[in-house]
C-alpha cells in the first residue's frame, strides 16, 4: 500500500466525547489495533450538523423508509437540518478517497441496522436505519460498511477488513489510469479472493473483463466495482474456503510427494471440519508456493489479504 487506508468513523468511537450525554463510546480494536494501519476520518452528524453537547436525545418516527428524525422530549423535528448538512458533508467526503466506513450501532442518525422507528402510537419496530447512515450508503452504495457492534463478531469483522484492502488496491489502480490491462492484473490476482466470496460472483466478473474491448472504461469500471462488491458482500464460509482450498490444491499435482498431498488434504479437511482455524491451512499452501515456486499463486491476495497481525484468519 502506497499509504493508509482511509476510513469514515463515528466520532465517539474514537474516544471523542460528542454523544449526547457528553460521553464517548472508545472502541479498543478499532483505536488500538485497527488504527495501526488505516487513517480515520471522523464523522459526527448529529454534532456537526449544530446540535450541542450535551443535546436532548434523538428518535426515528414514521416510515421505516422514510423516517423523520425527532427530539425525544420536545418533539422538534431535525430532519430537514440533518438532511443539509448531510448533503454538503457527503460532497466533502468524495474528496477524501474513503475505502470503507464505520458506522454507530443503535444510533438514530448512524445506525447502520435494526434501528427503532417509531410509530405514531409510540410502538417501536427495528427495521430503521439511521438518517445519515441512508445518506451515506445511498451515496456510496459500492463502500464496505459495518456498525461497531457488528465488528465484534469474528468473521463480519474479517469480511469487512479484507474489503477494505480491495478497496484501497482498486483505487490505488484506478490513480494509475483506467486501463484494460490493468484491470485484467486486478481481476487475475483476486480470482481466488472472490471465488471464496462467490463463485458465480467471479464468473460474472470475468465476462465483464472478457467483453471489455466492447465497452467504454468509465462503465465498465464501475460495472466492475459494482459486481465485485455485491460478490464480496456474501460471507465467506467453511465449505467456499475448502473448494478454494481445493483448487489451490491442483496446482501442485506434480510437485508434492505423496506424503504431502496427504498431509494437506488431512489439513483442509480439518479446516472443513472446524477444527482448525483458516491461517493453518494457508500457511501450509503459501510454504509450497515458496518451496516449489508458484509465480501465479505468489501474487494470488487470498494466500495474503490483510496484514496478519490483525489474527482475522485465527478463529475457528
Amino acid at each position: 500500500m502506497e499509504d493508509k487506508i482511509r476510513i469514515g468513523i463515528a466520532t465517539c468511537l474514537l474516544g471523542e466525547k460528542v454523544r449526547y450525554d457528553g460521553g464517548h463510546k472508545y472502541d479498543p480494536f478499532l483505536v488500538e489495533t485497527l488504527g495501526r494501519l488505516v487513517e480515520y476520518v471522523p464523522v459526527c452528524p448529529e454534532y456537526e450538523c449544530g446540535l450541542g453537547v450535551p443535546r436532548e436525545a434523538l428518535r426515528l418516527v414514521g416510515d421505516p423508509e422514510n423516517p423523520r428524525l425527532m427530539t425525544i422530549r420536545t418533539g422538534i423535528d431535525l430532519t430537514g437540518q440533518m438532511k443539509q448538512w448531510g448533503r454538503k458533508r457527503l460532497k466533502e467526503l468524495e474528496a477524501e478517497r474513503l475505502c470503507g466506513y464505520i458506522f454507530k450501532s443503535k444510533s438514530p442518525s448512524s445506525g447502520l441496522t435494526g434501528i427503532k422507528v417509531y410509530n405514531e402510537k409510540g410502538v417501536p419496530s427495528n427495521q430503521g436505519m439511521g438518517l445519515w447512515a441512508r445518506m451515506f450508503t445511498g451515496h456510496f452504495p459500492e463502500l464496505p460498511v459495518e456498525d461497531e457492534g457488528r465488528l465484534h463478531d469474528p468473521a463480519l469483522r474479517e469480511n469487512f477488513i479484507e474489503r477494505i484492502f480491495v478497496m484501497k488496491r482498486w483505487r490505488e489502480m484506478n490513480a494509475k489510469g483506467r486501463s484494460l490491462g490493468a484491470l485484467v492484473d486486478f481481476h487475475t490476482r483476486h480470482k481466488l479472493l472472490v471465488m471464496s466470496h462467490s463463485v458465480e460472483g467471479y464468473r460474472r466478473l470475468g465476462k465483464l473483463v472478457a467483453a471489455g474491448k466492447g465497452k467504454p472504461r468509465k462503465e465498465l469500471f464501475a460495472e466492475y466495482l459494482k459486481e465485485l462488491s455485491e460478490a464480496l458482500k456474501l460471507m465467506s464460509t467453511l465449505r467456499k474456503n475448502r473448494n478454494v482450498l481445493n483448487h489451490l490444491l491442483g496446482y501442485f499435482k506434480k510437485e508434492l510427494s505423496a506424503d504431502e498431498k496427504i498431509e494437506l488434504l488431512e489439513v483442509i479437511e480439518s479446516y472443513a471440519l472446524g477444527h482448525v482455524p483458516l491461517i493453518v491451512p494457508v500457511t501450509l499452501v503459501s510454504h509450497y508456493v515458496r518451496k516449489y515456486g508458484q509465480p501465479y499463486l505468489e501474487k494470488q491476495y487470498y494466500l495474503n489479504p490483510h496484514p496478519l497481525e490483525l489474527k482475522l484468519r485465527n478463529h475457528v
